[in-house]
């Protein structure tokens, strides 16, 4: 099998099931994509991992870390093997310094252990011609577009305009505060906002 890399690309609330996020992944050195719909749990995983916040408890997936040290054996990559009904499956590919062996896994689980222990995430020519989307220009603008629809809505900027109006301090309560309620997403933009000023 001819290995494709991919890169994460981003993270977004799923516009067709509520509570999923779509974890989009791109072609390394091509223009499709590969949109696959996670739970919420998961998508906040790959994303404290992403922002690199440092959680007041290990989450599931750094514990899998931590236990795979702890034993000696390391992970290689992950593998987005296979679409079966609509439904993506994965592979860990782990190494314990004499044999590799491979463990089956969700591909939100799998991708994030992968991006704790930095490894190349594949898939192949099959999956991608199946469930891949090529991206052309116009793509990327409707994207643009939506970015700026959605920083528009007073949610949003109501919570922008709060960051930027406060203090230092008051910034640094927010995070603690936020990071104690286990708000990663919320954690980041202020941890953004406070990276901006200095």
């Amino acid at each position: 099998m001819d290995k494709i890399k991919l890169e994460i690309l981003g993270l977004s609330p799923s516009q067709s099931q509520s509570g999923s996020f779509a974890l989009v992944l791109g072609e390394e050195y091509g223009n499709r994509r590969l949109p696959i719909i996670i739970g919420m749990f998961e998508a906040q995983a790959i994303a404290i991992e992403i922002e690199k916040i440092v959680p007041n408890r290990p989450m599931t997936h750094d514990l899998f870390k931590q236990f795979a040290e702890q034993f000696k054996f390391t992970v290689r990559e992950i593998v987005i093997s296979d679409l079966r009904e609509g439904i993506f499956f994965a592979k860990i590919v782990c190494f314990d310094g004499v044999r590799e062996s491979v463990i089956d896994a969700r591909p939100s689980d799998a991708i994030a252990i992968g991006i704790r222990f930095d490894v190349p995430i594949y898939t192949n020519e099959s999956i991608l011609s199946e469930a891949g989307i090529t991206a052309s220009s116009n793509d990327e603008e409707e994207e643009q577009e939506e970015l700026v629809r959605s920083s528009n809505r007073p949610s949003a900027r109501s919570f922008g305009d709060q960051l930027k109006n406060a203090s230092s301090e008051e910034l640094q309560k927010m995070l603690e505060e936020a990071l104690g309620n286990e708000e990663y997403e919320r954690a980041a933009k202020i941890r953004d906002e406070m990276s901006k000023r200095n």
